[in-house]
């Protein structure tokens, strides 16, 4: 420990140029790992010493210290490196941390809003100016075809179908698709479009776009999201409220509603269905809750 460390330290500044918060961390990470092998080995074992085993161990009672598996993927990723530089220096024949797997990450629920919340932020931009017109639109827009933010601005007005109520997306890796548009969608969408056309100078190279700012510009993300901040304070929804929420939003109701799977997948874009996989644990935790509350023998009695 005397010489490994402190040598591995002295690279990662002269050599990797890493900062000092970095090398502190590395330093924390190893000191930590080495005060455990000194407590299970009886003694500070240099790195030829050290095993696999030893390093599963030492991850186990990570595990069992209720370290948050960020974390602990964090200090194993520390512990290749260092191995790394071991081997490479010859300290050790090969890298023990190599074959550790990190610990897979728990996916958080995404958070969705229920219908009722649905409808009160659709119904809060006021109808009687352009700029209440056009937020109502971004809103029913992005809750009816589960957009990205980033797919809502880039919409054209050639994009718009509405005899065919389809509005044609480009989504990540420039994929493009079609995506339906409910009757709410349209009427505030054309509502919109009337206003806007003749209320908004248009500069000349945003005529095309549907979502404009009041200077005439296409409108950002960031944009939609100061929006809607503005509206979650005014109908007092929950302020981790996203524009991605209304696409949470949409494929959780959908599957509430019967809608199956592979629909939803093609429906948000997603390349893979794991991706879509999400949204049916929050149906099915949605599913419980119901049936928890509602089923009279649902509950254990005590």
């Amino acid at each position: 420990m005397e010489t490994s460390i402190p040598r591995f330290l002295r690279y990662l500044k002269v050599e990797r140029n890493s900062s000092e918060l970095t090398i502190k961390s590395y330093r924390e990470d190893l000191e930590l790992l080495y005060g455990y092998l000194c407590d299970s080995m009886g003694k500070s074992p240099a790195p030829s010493e050290i095993t696999p085993l030893e390093l599963r161990t030492y991850v186990a009672a990570l595990h069992d210290a209720e370290y948050a598996k960020s974390s602990i993927s964090r200090r194993l990723a520390s512990l290749r490196s260092y191995f790394r530089f071991a081997q490479r220096e010859g300290l050790c024949e090969s890298n023990p941390a190599k074959p550790l797997r990190n610990p897979r990450r728990e996916r958080k629920l995404p958070h969705f809003l229920t219908n009722r919340e649905i409808g009160k932020l659709l119904n809060a931009p006021p109808k009687s100016d352009a700029m209440g017109l056009r937020d109502r639109a971004i809103f029913e827009t992005l809750y009816s075809a589960g957009l990205r933010v980033s797919e809502l601005v880039g919409i054209n007005e050639a994009d718009l179908d509405f005899d065919g109520g389809l509005v044609r997306v480009r989504g990540k890796g420039k994929r493009e698709r079609l995506a339906p548009l409910g009757s709410f969608a349209m009427r505030a969408l054309k509502a919109w479009l009337r206003m806007r056309s003749p209320a908004q100078g248009l500069a000349k190279e945003e005529a095309g776009a549907v979502f404009l700012n009041r200077f005439g510009k296409r409108l950002s993300t960031r944009s939609v999201g100061r929006m809607l901040e503005k509206y979650l304070k005014i109908t007092g929804l929950d302020q981790r409220t996203s524009p991605h929420t209304l696409r949470h939003s949409f494929a959780t109701h959908l599957l509430d509603r019967g809608a199956d799977i592979r629909s939803v997948q093609e429906l948000l874009g997603h390349k893979s269905l794991v991706t879509t996989q999400i949204y049916t644990h929050v149906s099915t935790a949605g599913l419980r809750a119901a049936y928890e509350k509602a089923h009279p023998r649902a509950r254990h009695s005590s």
